[in-house]
């Protein structure tokens, strides 16, 4: 079985299947409760209807137990976001700039491309700027998205684990080429990776 792209998936498929666990596991029983009901308190000749006030014990249940759930979907999607948040000392840092309709990145050496190359199992920073409308760089293999605002600076942090190409794209419509705002990340191993940053 292959490494996943970046730590963060595993995070982000966690929670996905986690509330989607969630929701389904309440969308059957809930179903179930309401098709049960019906045929078990339908109206029938000479029954006369009891009235219940209220059910202490399960008016605190079903407040309770949604709390917990919902609390731990935020946890859980919380500790995931943090990841993306939290830039590690040693980070690459490249500076990535969106324009209608590109992605240009420069490095600290001066070089500037319109692929990102990156070093496998290296803590990459990207530094986002937009020369003009709102953009948003995605990577979905990485399961990392993030806005890149006019007149702000943005930032993205992740540590990809394998080498290989991964497809980037603008996940914010800018216009009208939006849908031709493609581009690559290129994982190299570190070696290929410093003959490639060397290199005029």
């Amino acid at each position: 079985m292959s490494q996943a792209p970046t730590a963060h998936v595993e995070s982000v498929d966690f929670v996905m299947l986690y509330i989607v666990g969630i929701s389904v596991i309440l969308l059957l029983g809930i179903t179930a409760t309401m098709i049960y009901f019906v045929f078990k308190y339908n109206r029938k000749k000479g029954h006369q209807p009891v009235d219940i006030e209220h059910n202490t014990a399960l008016e605190i249940t079903w407040i309770v137990i949604p709390t917990i759930l919902v609390l731990s979907m935020f946890y859980f999607g919380y500790t995931s976001f943090r990841e993306l948040r939290d830039i590690p000392k040693n980070s690459f840092k490249v500076n990535v700039t969106a324009r209608m309709w590109e992605f240009s990145f420069k490095y600290e050496n001066g070089k500037q491309t319109d692929t990102l190359y990156v070093p496998v199992k290296t803590p990459i920073l990207l530094e986002m700027q937009s020369q003009d409308v709102n953009h948003a760089f995605y990577i979905p293999a990485f399961r990392i998205k993030e806005d890149v605002i006019a007149n702000k600076n943005t930032y993205l942090s992740f540590t990809p684990n394998e080498i290989g190409d991964y497809d980037v794209a603008c996940a914010e419509y800018c216009g009208l080429n939006h849908s031709a705002m493609y581009t690559k990340v290129k994982v190299l191993s570190k070696d290929k990776f410093e003959d490639w940053y060397k290199q005029k």
